[in-house]
């Protein structure tokens, strides 16, 4: 048995996946949506897992980096893939929250309605 929190926000950026056929082998922005939450066992001394205002904190400072960016060149990544940027949006919003003792953050990062990438690994 454990217990789950998440908040969800949206954020337009472009990338471009190198040798793959347009639309992907050319510049192109989406709407991302990412979904961050954090699991664990037990609650804290005031039965919270995390503030959930703090984790929404997180991921719109998060979101706000990157905002209108080319994801390659912010990231300095060739190809950024969903499961990459997942992979880092969970550093900087770990980072930002900093260690929840026994707990695992996962983000997804969906680049349309039917289609995403994730990342799972501890806070700390």
């Amino acid at each position: 048995m454990s217990f789950e929190v998440g908040v969800t926000g949206s954020v337009r950026a472009s990338h471009v996946m190198p040798g793959f056929p347009p639309p992907e082998g050319e510049p192109h922005s989406h709407d991302y949506r990412m979904e961050v939450a954090i699991e664990r066992d037990g609650l804290d001394e005031a039965g919270m897992l995390i503030d959930l205002d703090a984790l929404g904190r997180a991921l719109e400072a998060t979101m706000a980096e990157i905002a209108g960016t080319d994801l390659g060149e912010y990231l300095r990544m060739p190809a950024v893939t969903v499961e990459r940027f997942a992979e880092w949006a969970h550093g900087r919003i770990a980072e930002a929250i900093g260690d929840v003792p026994g707990a695992t953050m996962r983000v997804r990062v969906w680049e349309g309605p039917e289609a995403f990438g994730g990342y799972s690994a501890p806070t700390g």
